[in-house]
């Protein structure tokens, strides 16, 4: 019979005991830090788009993950994009097409992102955008915070408050005056915290929605006269199909741009707006980075659509171009992405409730109706056949795969684009018959259900006041600093 010394016995009787606790315990799931950036276009300086733009905290944490280069919002709208990724039900299933139409009536709260992660056991907390305006229902959310900023004042080098419906100003403010920054302390806090459970942590920066309008600091960055506009052509709209000219408006934004002689200064200020929103991501980084929790937390960036700055003759979203649906998306996955992926395979935003539920081990809901894209997080060159699909109003419809987008309105018009060869999307080579296999091909992907408008309200989509319906219109909270 062997000999054991009582000590080395009662050793391996402990340990054999914690091993035996450590099975019968299940892991700890995985936290999410969500982060909603508003209006943040592919102006980001790891993709390349505008070597003006100044974004090393976005830059950084791409690097620490995988950021998709082709990535499309589901609408190029901040209500129905936010709706559609939240409910993990697109804008052509549920109505919710565009700002104003309320989406509570339509999706069930059964439905949303939040009360997965909060039936799975998760804390689930929330601090500003991340539905339209400051909407939000109460029993989705453990906690949720609206941050108030205060006492915003020009700065008095500011000519005025922009042009027209385009607004943009220096401030007289420092950071902290901000709700942005107030929405990080927040977030830095729930970081901070012991939390006895895992959690969820959502949080919604407002900027660089317009106002255009941060502490100058940021506009200093910029030099007025080193901006350059963006790639552009003045004929851009000649081949143009009509709905496609109804969607772009020459005759507003840019109109009134051209004739004020303040194009740079607005590139200037949008820049200087990413810039602060940048900054901003770069605080609750930190903040990650200095908490407990920084290695058993995934991380997903994502703007809610594009932006464009006179490309095409149009101004703000609300189009179906490149400009206005290509939008940042990065993720970091512990375990599963590895640092500096960068994945070009086309994918939209309906893949982030599904991807999230995937690698957080909780079942995808059946409503939802994107794919996990967890097997391009940890493979970004994996096969991929599925294009990314965007639609504002009802049946007009942009699907984007690695070369094409095609475009078809609600009366038949049609865009196609060879991003390939015409990266700024120049040419429509819809009506050369060459292509009429692409376009078929990339047409198979329009919804088959495309539900009827649901009605404008006005002001918060809650509210539950009649307002008529202006395609186009912009956000209610696009107003200039008093």
């Amino acid at each position: 019979m062997l000999y054991v010394p009582c000590r080395i016995f009662f050793i391996i009787l402990f340990v054999a005991a914690g091993n035996a606790l450590a099975a019968e315990t299940p892991s700890r799931k995985p936290n999410v830090l969500f982060i909603a950036v508003d209006d943040l276009n592919h102006w980001v300086g790891h993709l390349g788009r505008n070597p003006q733009t100044r974004t090393p905290n976005i830059d950084r944490l791409a690097a620490r993950g995988v950021s998709f280069a082709n990535a499309h919002c589901a609408a190029p709208s901040c209500n129905p994009s936010r709706a559609a990724l939240m409910s993990g039900l697109r804008p052509s299933t549920t109505g919710v097409y565009d700002n104003g139409q309320a989406w509570q009536p339509v999706i069930g709260q059964d439905k949303t992102l939040t009360t997965q992660f909060l039936a799975a056991g998760y804390n689930v907390f929330g601090t500003g955008k991340i539905y339209h305006g400051s909407a939000h229902r109460d029993g989705e959310w453990t906690d949720y915070h609206n941050p108030r900023g205060g006492g915003l004042r020009r700065h008095p080098s500011a000519k005025n408050d922009g042009v027209g419906g385009i607004k943009f100003s220096p401030l007289a403010n420092d950071d902290d005056a901000m709700p942005d920054y107030k929405a990080v302390d927040y977030a830095i806090g729930k970081l901070n915290a012991a939390h006895d459970k895992p959690f969820f942590l959502a949080v919604g920066l407002v900027k660089p929605h317009m106002p255009w309008s941060v502490p100058k600091k940021y506009f200093d960055m910029f030099p007025l006269e080193r901006i350059e506009l963006p790639p552009h052509r003045a004929d851009d709209l000649a081949d143009i199909p009509p709905a496609g000219r109804r969607m772009a408006k020459p005759e507003g934004d840019h109109a009134r741009m051209l004739a004020s002689g303040r194009w740079k200064e607005a590139v200037q200020a949008y820049l200087a707006t990413i810039a602060f929103a940048d900054a901003m991501i770069g605080r609750l980084i930190d903040g990650l980075d200095k908490s407990p929790h920084r290695d058993n937390t995934i991380i997903v960036l994502w703007g809610d659509h594009g932006w464009h700055l006179g490309e095409k003759e149009h101004w703000r979203k609300f189009a179906l171009w490149e400009e206005a649906t290509r939008s940042p998306l990065v993720w970091v996955a512990p375990g599963v992405t590895k640092a500096g992926g960068i994945c070009k395979r086309p994918v939209d935003f309906m893949t982030i409730y599904p991807t999230l539920c995937d690698l957080c081990g909780i079942a995808t809901p059946a409503h939802v109706e994107g794919p996990s894209i967890r097997q391009l997080l940890a493979d970004p060159q994996a096969k991929w056949d599925r294009p990314a699909l965007t639609t504002y109003h009802q049946n007009n419809h942009s699907i984007r795969d690695e070369r094409w987008r095609y475009i078809r309105y609600a009366n038949g018009d049609e865009e196609l684009y060879d991003h390939e060869a015409d990266p700024y999307g120049w040419k429509n080579v819809a009506a050369q018959g060459q292509f009429d296999a692409v376009k078929a091909r990339l047409a198979k992907s329009i919804p088959q259900v495309n539900h009827e408008e649901l009605p404008r309200n006005a002001g918060r989509a809650q509210s539950g006041k009649p307002r008529p319906r202006r395609q186009g219109a912009g956000d209610q909270n696009e107003r200039a600093v008093p």
